[in-house]
């Protein structure tokens, strides 16, 4: 199951009545948008969180493949658009509380990709139609839309909460909810430990700056973080280096980095006094693979942080 958000804006209303999400194939120009083109990449049980005007407020699970399909002819807020299009059928699930995306921005933001992002950092959507939504970000979404839409009730509710209790029972979030992160969280996991196992003998078993070799205090670390990977890149043990647990949160929080050649950068936001306490050398050079030199050159221009 993957997942995805929907900028709909003006086009929900006549898309949620239809039970789709539709996009033309080529604008005017005989372009193809990457967020058009991804249609093509949704299948049966994937989800979708709808976007409007400023707030999440539906998921829909596809119940078919996306296929090639002409615009609806019922359909006037494409009107601009050329016919040949790509055509999902969905089952809406409309929220009660939509999730407003700016209130709730500061947990969503670690979350989102460097490309493909459907939110500027000003919190404003993006102007694509379909945007990726990892597994992360996924998960945080779903649980924002439980917090809001899914009523639990305890005993000394039960007497003063008839409503509630129906609208819980009748909550078809719910299963879907429950499902979809079950499904997500499981993807991380299952990935995170083929991509521990497959690290640990590229790096000896240690710590690729401090040599500690206990298990428990050893983290895969993602040169390239989840969010930002396609999905073999989540699975590449070349995509990471093997660090004890302080190591790993300073990679991870972009204050060191490695170069092409595994020569160590630290930011300078760590003051030449610390060094010794966080266990750093300066010009230090760890021994990489060459499969390892994109994933070190893509964090340190992406992750790294300077000053």
């Amino acid at each position: 199951m993957n997942s995805f958000i929907v900028m709909q804006g003006h086009t929900y209303e006549e898309e949620k009545g239809l039970g789709i999400i539709w996009s033309p194939q080529q604008d005017k120009g005989g372009n193809v948008p990457h967020s058009w083109k991804r249609m093509t990449e949704v299948k049966e049980g994937d989800q979708v969180f709808h976007y409007v005007k400023g707030n999440i407020v539906a998921v829909s699970i596809a119940t078919e493949d996306c296929k090639a399909a002409s615009k609806p002819s019922i359909m006037q807020a494409h009107d601009g658009w050329k016919d040949e299009g790509y055509i999902v059928n969905v089952k809406y699930h409309e929220l009660d509380i939509p999730v407003n995306v700016r209130d709730r921005f500061d947990e969503i933001l670690p979350l989102l990709p460097i490309k493909y992002s459907p939110f500027h950092r000003d919190t404003n959507g993006n102007s694509g139609y379909l945007y990726p939504c990892n597994e992360e970000l996924a998960i945080k979404l779903l649980e924002l839309i439980s917090e809001l839409n899914i009523y639990q009730i305890n005993e000394e509710q039960l007497e003063l909460s008839v409503d509630e209790v129906r609208r819980t029972e009748n909550n078809t979030l719910i299963p879907v909810i429950a499902e979809t992160e079950s499904q997500a969280k499981t993807k991380i996991r299952l990935g995170q430990q083929k991509f521990r196992r497959d690290l640990m003998p590229l790096w000896e078993g240690k710590c690729a700056l401090c040599g500690i070799h206990l298990p428990e205090l050893l983290r895969a670390s993602r040169s390239k973080p989840w969010k930002d990977s396609t999905n073999a890149e989540r699975l590449d043990p070349y995509n990471g280096v093997l660090l004890c647990a302080n190591h790993n949160a300073l990679y991870d929080k972009g204050l060191i980095a490695f170069d092409g050649q595994g020569r160590l950068h630290i930011s300078s936001i760590i003051s030449n006094e610390d060094y010794l306490m966080y266990g750093l050398k300066p010009m230090t050079k760890i021994q990489i693979h060459s499969e390892n030199k994109v994933y070190l050159k893509w964090h340190k221009k992406n992750i790294f942080r300077m000053k």
